[in-house]
């Protein structure tokens, strides 16, 4: 698996596996903990880590142009790290939230939040544009070998990011078990018990729009939180106020988990920066060698690649708009649908990971052994397999929710139990995540390759950032998710938009499929 490929590819993966491990700590819990912490609905919850979740990804084409114009990738890398270890620390600080320190804590939260962002944006692509120059400089040493040698050698660059998205996943799989498990325990030491539902009404009860009344919901629930014990009406008001207060403070523990992690991240880096390209010192030269005529062929060629990035780009949108519900819709779907007694809804999220750390060999001993055969599936085509897939994944949604004739979110929640069909067992998720992971692992790190083959070498860092930007763009709408859930009469509704959306764009990416596979066959070397 890892035979043939450039040097520093496993310090690269490994230093992003604890970057990526302490991120996904805090993306499995964020929009839950929003809701919970402020008393946020899930649509204004939504919103706030659509914000977020695109500031990731725009801010990754900031850092890009930092590292394209000062030429300092390894430098732009590790201040990122700093920057996000700043802003996981102001998020892990455990202040209650209260009517009276609302008005500035949630703010205080989002430029945590901001600061976690802009890290990243200055780590991600960049890390991501020092892999694609790895494998440049591995085929340019090929090249010198002979057209076989070069041949084998691009052939490893689609494995090579699927190798470096494999360890992305490690941690990922491991993150989402954090959280909650530092929650419960909190939650145990005061004598609660961990309830999904309680939080809301907890909520409710203080402020909401049943302020004082004692709903029998709230009865239901606070029974269950209380370790079987009923709740005194006249003792309601601190019972509500504890519980969210422990309830929360679980939570900030685990953010002191993500400091760890960066820290982790940064030493690896530090470590094995030197085995890293130094893009600087090679642009220089090969600058000097273009004739004027090269260089406007090189001009209409670097348009054409431009063009062909930009077509994938605005496909993606699409993708990253349907797949990352995981931290939205479907988040809310464990939360309200699946039956989570024994096992956090949050939790559910390392099926994604699992999956990617199963399948990704899988599919790469099928590609090879196609490309042995000469039968090589291009990384277009491949994306539109992807597309094809997500639409499996919600049309398995949509049929499900139809059947057990699941309401909203919002009317399912809020209604006494029996009233709808019994809660999901836990195998409808698996099998959700199981094709959203397939679809994932066919276009995410193959995109990131169709990037690294296409971007002119001068604007690694930018394409890197442009990728992601696009993921940004899906990411600021993924809101929608959580509106459609609550608001549409009917579950299945819901999913039966992210099928059509999938549905479009594998149409869209089929008839450029030609065009593209032409403009990579094109790129110079």
């Amino acid at each position: 698996m890892f035979k043939g490929h450039p040097k520093g590819l496993i310090a690269a993966a490994l230093s992003n596996m604890g970057e990526r491990f302490g991120y996904y700590i805090m993306n499995a819990v964020l929009l839950l903990f929003l809701c919970s912490k402020f008393g946020l609905s899930d649509a204004t919850a939504g919103i706030i880590y659509s914000v977020f979740y695109a500031s990731i990804y725009v801010l990754s084409l900031v850092g890009g142009i930092i590292a394209d114009r000062t030429q300092n990738y390894k430098g732009t890398i590790q201040m990122g790290l700093y920057v996000m270890a700043a802003g996981y620390v102001l998020l892990a600080i455990p202040i209650s939230a209260t009517t009276g320190n609302i008005s500035w804590l949630l703010p205080f939260t989002c430029f945590a939040l901001l600061m976690i962002a802009f890290g990243n944006g200055l780590f991600k692509g960049n890390l991501q544009a020092l892999v694609g120059q790895m494998y440049d400089n591995f085929e340019a040493e090929a090249a010198k070998q002979g057209p076989e040698a070069l041949r084998k050698a691009q052939g490893k660059r689609d494995s090579g990011f699927q190798i470096f998205y494999v360890f992305i996943n490690v941690g990922g799989l491991i993150a989402p078990f954090v959280a909650p498990f530092l929650r419960q325990w909190w939650l145990s030491t005061k004598g609660f018990v961990y309830n999904a539902g309680l939080p809301e009404q907890c909520h409710n009860f203080l402020k909401g729009d049943s302020a004082g009344v004692v709903t029998d919901k709230l009865v239901e629930l606070s029974t269950l939180g209380n370790n079987g014990v009923p709740v005194a009406a006249d003792t309601m008001s601190n019972f509500c106020s504890s519980y969210l207060d422990v309830f929360n403070t679980g939570v900030h523990f685990s953010f002191f988990a993500s400091v760890a992690a960066m820290l982790i991240s940064l030493v690896i880096f530090l470590c094995t920066k030197k085995i890293f390209p130094v893009p600087a010192k090679k642009v220089a030269a090969a600058s000097s060698d273009y004739t004027p005529e090269e260089r406007s062929a090189m001009a209409k060629e670097i348009k054409q690649r431009m063009a062909a990035l930009f077509a994938v780009l605005g496909v993606c949108i699409f993708f990253w708009l349907a797949f990352h519900q995981n931290g939205q819709s479907l988040s809310v779907f464990a939360r309200d649908f699946v039956n989570s007694d024994k096992i956090a809804p949050e939790i559910w999220q390392c099926i994604n990971p699992f999956f990617v750390i199963v399948l990704t060999p899988i599919i790469m001993w099928f590609f090879g052994m196609l490309s042995r055969r000469g039968k090589e599936v291009s990384t277009p085509r491949k994306i539109v397999i992807g597309m094809a897939i997500v639409a499996i994944a919600y049309l398995f949604l949509t049929l499900f929710s139809a059947k057990m004739g699941y309401p909203s979110g919002e009317a399912y929640r809020n209604a006494v139990e029996g009233t709808y069909s019994e809660k999901a067992g836990w195998w409808v998720l698996i099998v959700t995540y199981f094709f959203l992971t397939l679809a994932e692992l066919f276009i995410s790190p193959l995109g990131l390759s169709f990037v690294s083959k296409v971007a002119p070498k001068h604007l690694q860092g930018i394409c890197q950032g442009l990728w992601l930007s696009a993921t940004a763009v899906g990411n600021l709408f993924i809101w929608i998710g959580p509106l459609m859930y609550n608001k549409f009469p009917n579950l299945w509704m819901c999913w039966a938009v992210f099928m059509c959306i999938a549905l479009v764009a594998m149409g869209v990416m089929w008839g450029m499929v030609s065009w593209l596979e032409k403009v990579t066959a094109d790129k110079t070397e």
